[in-house]
């Protein structure tokens, strides 16, 4: 059975005739001109770039930690985003969350209870039992870090094992078998043509999210073509690519369609 949030991606797709999620990280200090130079300055800006872009995309994926910066007031923001993207579009937050069992539940029960995300981040360290109260929520769908793109996955991620493979292809084969019970579990995958060949080549129907397009030296072509599932489904994340090509506030709307032409290419 096809999970939900899969049906309405692909549908999103075909309207937009892309897979592009619009990450969402709040900076007082890169706020265009014609924005005040506070939260309520940064909200308008966030809502500004949503009402712009909301029929042009298939995903929101607001960072948590960019919100948690300013305090309460910061996740009372990311709350008034959420509702004003009015599950027009899946919302990711970005949490990066996985601890022991009990503290997973009420991490779970924070992002999906309280800010009715519809997807989120997890780390997968920790084992099944820090991921399963996510799992739970049948509803909902879940990136788990799978191989990243950043210099330190050289660390951890690219380790090799005894079995003669890494840390990250096995990760990645565990959560291929998980869900098959969930079926609500998608990899984390950076956006570099040999790191998303290596994991598509694992399963070639994991939902990956990817990061690390624009800014991060990713192309959203080289990221589409090699990380697509085999529904032709991926969602491909741009952050500043897309923020900080906003010159004014009173261009916003031709600086936001103009910088997601230039990402995006038809599929």
């Amino acid at each position: 059975m096809t999970h939900s949030l899969i049906t309405q991606w692909k549908n999103l797709q075909s309207k937009t005739n892309n897979c592009l999620c619009i990450g969402l990280d709040p900076d007082i200090t890169q706020l265009p001109t014609g924005y005040s130079s506070n939260l309520t300055g940064l909200n308008d800006f966030l809502k500004d770039i949503i009402d712009a872009s909301i029929t042009q995309c298939i995903a929101y994926k607001p960072n948590i930690s960019f919100f948690e910066a300013y305090g309460i007031d910061g996740l009372n923001m990311l709350s008034n985003i959420i509702k004003h993207i009015d599950q027009t579009v899946p919302v990711i937050i970005d949490g990066k969350r996985g601890d022991i069992g009990n503290t997973s539940a009420m991490q779970a029960k924070y992002i999906f209870d309280y800010f009715n995300a519809d997807a989120t981040t997890l780390h997968p360290y920790m084992g099944l039992d820090s991921l399963e109260p996510f799992f739970k929520y049948q509803d909902k769908f879940n990136f788990v870090l799978g191989l990243t793109s950043n210099p330190g996955s050289k660390d951890f991620e690219e380790l090799p094992l005894k079995n003669n493979t890494t840390l990250a292809t096995t990760v990645i084969q565990t959560l291929s078998q998980w869900n098959k019970t969930y079926q609500n579990i998608g990899v984390v995958v950076g956006a570099t043509d040999d790191k998303l060949t290596e994991a598509r080549n694992i399963d070639p129907d994991l939902l990956f999210l990817i990061p690390g397009v624009g800014k991060q030296g990713g192309t959203y072509e080289t990221a589409y073509n090699a990380g697509k599932n085999l529904t032709d489904l991926a969602l491909i994340n741009v952050s500043r690519g897309i923020s900080g090509a906003v010159k004014d506030k009173q261009s916003i709307k031709t600086d936001i369609n103009d910088a997601i032409q230039a990402i995006i290419k038809p599929l």
